[in-house]
């Protein structure tokens, strides 16, 4: 299995699952983050290939690239942008954040 092929599935379930709490995600900080991870993506990816701290076997790879970085690799990118802030809002709704606002507002009580 190719590398792009790997990238896709893991995308296209991340989307399905993640669906229910990015339609209600604001989508401006989502897609600038995405942009910004992207961009840290190409530099720090470039650098890193130029100094060989790793090599792609061409087997696994398009063999496209953007500037030194492969295609593939920005996945990785855009799955950590659209998850961290997915994961942020899920874990926001359960028993345990519930708890905690519950503990930070009893300590923002006034007292008595």
């Amino acid at each position: 299995m190719t590398n792009i092929v790997l990238n896709a599935i893991v995308l296209a379930v991340l989307l399905v699952v993640s669906w229910p709490v990015l339609r209600r995600v604001r989508g401006g900080p989502v897609l600038g983050t995405v942009v910004f991870v992207c961009l840290l993506t190409l530099v720090f990816d470039t650098l890193m290939i130029d100094v060989g701290l790793y090599v792609f076997d061409p087997d696994k790879i398009l063999g496209v690239y953007l500037w030194g970085a492969p295609l593939e690799d920005f996945a990785y990118a855009v799955a950590a942008a659209v998850g961290m802030p997915v994961l942020w809002t899920a874990l926001g709704r359960t028993r345990w954040g519930r708890a905690r606002r519950t503990v930070e507002a009893e300590e923002d009580a006034p007292r008595a």
